[in-house]
């Protein structure tokens, strides 16, 4: 939506333009635990990259047909990367 002010009134032009905003909101996975939210979106542009953290992220959802996910661009399979960084793993096994 365009407002504009009458050029008569002001010795400068004033020109406002607003747009609509839906209200967000954003969590990380992490802070998402033991919360039950109505709708979940998940962008799997990047893996996740703590295990259990994509069960967690889609258990949080209250209905199956809320969940959104985005996948990367040209990717046909419904599948994601688990990361585990092996040196970290590396000291935890004697």
């Amino acid at each position: 939506m365009a407002l504009d002010a009458p050029k008569d009134e002001f010795p400068v032009q004033l020109h406002h333009l607003q747009f609509p905003v839906h209200l967000a909101f954003a969590m990380t996975i992490n802070k998402s635990q033991g919360h039950s939210v109505k709708y979940v979106g998940l962008d799997l542009r990047t893996p996740v990259f703590s295990h259990g953290q994509l069960y967690v992220a889609l258990s949080r959802c209250t209905h199956p047909h809320r969940v959104k996910v985005i996948f990367p661009h040209g990717q046909n399979s419904t599948t994601t990367t688990n990361i585990v960084f092996t040196e970290v793993l590396r000291d935890l096994i004697p």
